[in-house]
């Protein structure tokens, strides 16, 4: 059986639910709807970073809250992304935060990005997954990676004793085997054949989660190309290869009932402030984060006046304004700006913003600026 065609052909199997959907979207759940003067449809990105002097539990109080306020302003879906190991960041359980999002909010989608794959036996992620369906049907995305979102010594404590290392050449294998859980369809005189994920379609007929495809590299955009599944591109942090990974994914691209044509959303790094001096201030913390991160030093989003007084050697000096100059900030109408130019240059069909700062007012404060910007609807959060 060839890994990636039979990972195809599960997911072809897929019922079209195409059409407009309450709130905005589609049925499919993947094509979203461009609000304001926004030019693509725009989400978020959420890493539930814990800056100094702050806690995990209000990180995730403000993943919360930005949830209400992106579902309240049309921004399409609000993905958390799968990190272990690094104080700096609250998202090692993609499943349980995303539990907590979908009791809080009614409309906007919810999903991964994403869980890594190789982490987990893939019969856990579909029961995780086909949970969350449960709880907010028609509204959960699974988006998956085939990076560990960590280090080596830490993916080999989640995998456990006696689990090697999963190659590359494994990834398009576990995905065939999570497609056949999510659907219930493993052929007879499979080892699996009587194993059923629950919640799922062994229940009755349900909906499932849109499979993504997450990546930084050509691999994921070849085999998200080759199935025809939507497929994410990490831009927020390897600029470098948008450009050919997109490229790379619509010339590998075969319609499939799932979509009929290539749809592509890149995650950005974006802040707005009110201010020049004020958006550079909380973009520098990120940037300093990374770089300790970089250097084996992970710990705590430092403060504006942390990252400001830091003592900066040439080669980090260097690789901090590199950082900076992929990270789209300023005050609102040039986030605006920057924005619809990176719409423009990718042709992407979606942009997922992440506003990386040491502060939740400060993430919280750049969506709605953002929103604002592009003249977004309005909901009183009340009502949301």
């Amino acid at each position: 059986m060839s890994d990636t065609g039979d990972a195809g052909r599960q997911e072809s199997r897929t019922p079209d639910r195409a059409g407009t959907a309450p709130g905005g979207g589609s049925r499919d759940g993947i094509h979203g709807t461009a609000h304001g003067r926004a030019p693509v449809p725009l989400s978020v990105l959420d890493l539930v970073t814990v800056g100094e002097g702050s806690t995990a539990h209000a990180a995730l109080r403000t993943s919360v809250d930005i949830a209400r306020l992106a579902e309240a302003r049309g921004f399409h879906r609000h993905w958390v992304a799968e990190h272990h190991s690094m104080p700096g960041v609250a998202s090692s359980s993609p499943a349980v935060i995303l539990a907590h999002l979908a009791a809080h909010t009614s409309r906007i989608r919810l999903g991964s990005g994403g869980v890594m794959l190789p982490n987990h036996a893939p019969l856990a992620i579909a029961e995780q997954f086909g949970t969350l369906e449960a709880f907010a049907p028609g509204r959960i995305d699974l988006g998956l990676g085939r990076a560990p979102g960590t280090d080596g010594h830490t993916a080999a404590a989640l995998r456990g004793p006696g689990r090697r290392d999963e190659a590359v050449d494994e990834f398009p294998r576990q995905l065939a085997e999570l497609i056949r859980f999510l659907d219930d369809d493993f052929p007879d005189g499979h080892p699996y054949a009587r194993v059923h994920a629950v919640p799922g379609p062994v229940q009755g007929p349900a909906g499932r989660p849109p499979v993504w495809l997450l990546g930084s590299s050509g691999f994921s955009a070849r085999l998200a190309g080759g199935l025809g599944l939507p497929f994410a591109y990490a831009h927020h942090f390897s600029p470098a290869g948008t450009l050919p990974a997109l490229d790379l994914y619509r010339q590998s691209f075969r319609p499939s009932a799932v979509l009929d044509a290539p749809y592509a959303l890149i995650g950005v790094a974006a802040l707005a402030a009110d201010t020049d001096a004020e958006a550079r201030a909380q973009v520098l913390t990120g940037a300093l984060s990374m770089l300790r991160l970089r250097t084996g030093r992970p710990g705590l989003v430092p403060t504006p006046e942390e990252a400001a007084a830091y003592p900066y050697t040439p080669a980090e000096r260097e690789f901090v304004d590199e950082r900076l100059a992929s990270v789209v900030h300023g005050t609102p109408d040039e986030v605006r700006a920057g924005l619809d130019a990176l719409a423009k240059r990718t042709g992407a069909d979606e942009l997922m913003l992440t506003a990386n700062a040491h502060g939740g007012e400060a993430r919280l404060r750049s969506y709605a600026l953002v929103a604002d910007a592009y003249g977004m609807p309005e909901e009183d959060l009340d009502r949301v």
